[in-house]
């Protein structure tokens, strides 16, 4: 769906931050917390979801908790740029449950990737059965994560 242009005001602007920050927020609540009463909250709410501003809703898992003990950032150079190979290995990337995130960056990187793993070995399984191995893939330089400081999911939503 294309993006509407709309003027937000600094009500659909609280809306869209206290939604980022609590997905699960009743509109009731939503609208305590915007000042105004609930039909007309919901009715906002409704058309920042069909403006393109709200793309949908998900619940944050704890990868720990479901065994995925690592996280690594893959970067991908690729022999070639053109248009169909890069597409080729978006929907390639598209197929790995593994990888959460393909970023196309510009520079000596074509693309970041995002991978869980339950642990080292499972991830260079992968690493080298799928990913080194995959048509057009130059190089891959890996770097696995220690500690995770920051995990802000979204955008600052100013007001």
């Amino acid at each position: 769906m294309a993006m509407q242009r709309v003027k937000l005001d600094e009500i659909d602007r609280m809306i869209l931050r206290e939604i980022q920050a609590d997905g699960r927020i009743t509109n009731v609540a939503l609208a305590e917390r915007v000042g105004m009463s609930a039909p007309p909250c919901l009715r906002r709410v409704r058309a920042l979801e069909e403006a393109g501003f709200i793309r949908g809703y998900h619940a944050e898992l704890d990868a720990r908790s479901l065994g995925y003990e690592i996280t690594v950032f893959a970067m991908v150079s690729l022999r070639s740029q053109a248009e169909a190979d890069l597409v080729a290995f978006e929907q390639r990337v598209a197929a790995w449950p593994m990888v959460r995130e393909c970023h196309m960056l510009n520079g000596e990187i074509d693309f970041i990737l995002k991978c869980v793993a339950h642990d080292l070995s499972e991830f260079q399984r992968f690493l080298t059965a799928n990913l080194t191995s995959a048509p057009n893939v130059a190089s891959v330089r890996t770097s696995l994560t220690i500690r995770t400081s920051k995990l802000e999911p979204g955008v600052p939503v100013s007001l």
